[in-house]
């Protein structure tokens, strides 16, 4: 099958790996001006996946779209509505499309699914979450994952042309859920990285409980099924989020306590304007989201604020 995965950062580069490995035509794109599409030109490499000559580098989007039967999107989310504006205007009669992100548009607090439909909306689209590392996979590390989308029939087309040893998907039943559940463990990441940056990583746990039932409320505000936060796009991914050394937005949010300079901002402060939007439009009361933004996007002394956060009035726990 004839795949163009777009956008070669970290996650597009290991989808490549991944789809060529099944034996699918896989083609990269990448901007003419990306550093990633440069070094993949120079080396095949990012350092954490080589990618064998099978897979054709390219920065023509126009001809990559064209030629593809699935396009496997790897982008920011805050950088989609920019690349939707461009697929929009291409044919993609025949074409499915599966999102790979796990965000949310933070201007808006669209899901990312929507802001595809306003461009293409007779094109089928999925989404593929759920926990995971580049450097997991590499080593020959499985992991379950999950495929949801509107349609059964496209589900069960992508599980099928995905499935592997190394990653069992399951079918998603609640869209909605999962793109929200997915979006929101980066917050519950930053969290638990600004938890271990001042030493109270024995706070992970209520961390975790709490954060779940946090989403759980929203989704099930929003027409979505509560259930869904404890699956794999959420809790499942607190793994591979919460605790593990890979996890870009734990490392952000510990690096932020401690004053220590990151590079960039991890895809979880976006994250945290989007959930506030819509915790303000379905009146849902967002805690730590709301204390996470705080001390990232409002300067509040983050001891404090997560002290507060945990002490807060006695309630029930459900």
């Amino acid at each position: 099958m004839k795949v163009t995965v777009i956008g070669c950062g970290r996650w597009g580069g290991f989808l490549a790996w991944y789809l060529d490995r099944l034996g699918h035509g896989v083609t990269l794109y990448g901007r003419e001006d990306s550093a990633h599409l440069a070094r993949f030109r120079a080396e095949r490499t990012n350092g954490l996946v080589t990618l064998p000559q099978s897979v054709a580098l390219s920065a023509d989007l126009p001809a990559c779209v064209g030629a593809a039967e699935i396009l496997v999107v790897s982008v920011g989310a805050q950088s989609f509505r920019a690349l939707m504006r461009r697929l929009g205007a291409l044919d993609l009669e025949g074409k499915t499309a599966v999102l790979c992100m796990k965000g949310l548009e933070a201007g808006t607090g669209l899901r990312l699914t929507q802001v595809f439909e306003e461009y293409a909306p007779g094109t089928p689209v999925a989404i593929w979450v759920g926990p995971g590392h580049v450097q997991d996979f590499t080593r020959g590390v499985p992991n379950c994952m999950v495929i949801d989308g509107k349609s059964r029939k496209v589900k069960e087309f992508l599980v099928s042309a995905f499935s592997s040893s190394l990653i069992r998907f399951y079918y998603g039943c609640d869209l909605l859920g999962n793109e929200i559940g997915a979006a929101s463990k980066n917050v519950v990441g930053i969290a638990a990285g600004m938890l271990d940056g001042l030493g109270k990583t024995a706070l992970k746990g209520a961390l975790m409980s709490r954060g779940t039932r946090e989403i759980a409320r929203l989704i099930q505000a929003m027409g979505g099924n509560g259930i869904s936060a404890y699956g794999l796009a959420h809790l499942g991914d607190y793994e591979a989020t919460v605790f593990s050394p890979y996890s870009h937005n734990r490392r952000f949010g510990e690096s932020f306590v401690k004053g220590e300079p990151y590079g960039e901002l991890a895809e979880g402060v976006a994250t945290t304007a989007a959930l506030l939007k819509l915790g303000a439009r379905y009146g849902v009361d967002l805690p730590i989201t709301r204390t996470v933004d705080a001390v990232v996007n409002g300067g509040a002394d983050p001891n404090r604020a997560l002290s507060d956060l945990f002490l807060r009035g006695i309630k029930t726990e459900f």
